[in-house]
């Protein structure tokens, strides 16, 4: 492992996980819990596997990785995160948090996994009437069905589809997120290519309060944007509403 050779405790840090792919094995490990190898291999698209062996081994050596030869009915060896690694979690949120700004203008070819939509959610899903019933919403974009799950105040991401959904989205990961996150009007959604299933009204629990942007032409009224993540400026809300979607899990 390459060291910058610094006394400095952000240094320090790069010095173990600094170097490519590194955090997204942490995401992989947070988001998915313990892996298999192969797990990790399909949630890194594009990482070569001499690559992965050789990343994990550095993540083992530092401390942030143990490995476990399973038992039967499951029989293979799986990958958890230690202590020290949990602790990386609110790195990754933070990160999460500040990359959402260079979403707007997604590149051709750009990979999506269903379970990346945890990040997201988490940062513009919440639930505002916790003693309300609990809902579900189906989500249909990249590899797998995803489902958000609303009850008594918490929102849960998972992959799979729900028993009874209240609502159903249908569509590129870009515009799911753009409806969830108040960007985009049910309305303007299905305009742009998002198929819907039931009653969108159920997502006014769960958006942030809209916040309106600066005309985006005359006589035309700009669509709603959340005040969270505070970080992004009015044109980059903009962006991320209108910009086409040129990614390989647009549907």
């Amino acid at each position: 492992m390459r060291s910058y050779g610094q006394y400095c405790s952000v240094a320090k840090a790069l010095d173990v996980v600094g170097d490519r792919w590194t955090l997204l094995i942490v995401r992989e490990l947070l988001l998915q819990g313990p892996c298999r190898y192969t797990d990790l291999k399909n949630g890194l698209p594009g990482i070569a596997t001499n690559l992965l062996a050789d990343r994990l081994h550095q993540l083992e050596e530092a401390g942030l990785v143990w490995r476990e030869d399973a038992p039967p009915p499951v029989a293979t060896t799986l990958f958890h995160l230690s202590q020290s690694g949990l602790e990386l979690r609110p790195v990754l949120d933070a990160l999460g948090a500040w990359g959402i700004r260079h979403m707007p203008e997604p590149a051709d070819g750009d990979d999506f996994r269903s379970h990346w939509f945890a990040y997201p959610i988490s940062l513009f899903v919440h639930d505002r009437d916790p003693d309300g019933p609990p809902l579900s919403i189906e989500l249909h974009a990249g590899d797998r069905p995803a489902s958000i799950e609303v009850s008594g105040g918490s929102v849960r991401t998972r992959l799979g589809t729900s028993p009874s959904p209240d609502l159903i989205l249908d569509g590129s990961p870009r515009l799911i997120l753009g409806l969830l996150a108040a960007y985009l009007t049910p309305a303007e959604a299905l305009d742009l290519g998002l198929n819907i299933s039931g009653d969108p009204a159920i997502l006014r629990r769960l958006q942030p309060e809209p916040t309106p942007l600066p005309s985006l032409s005359p006589g035309r009224t700009a669509c709603p944007a959340p005040r969270r993540p505070p970080a992004l400026t009015p044109a980059e809300q903009h962006r991320l509403a209108r910009q086409p979607l040129a990614s390989r899990a647009g549907r």
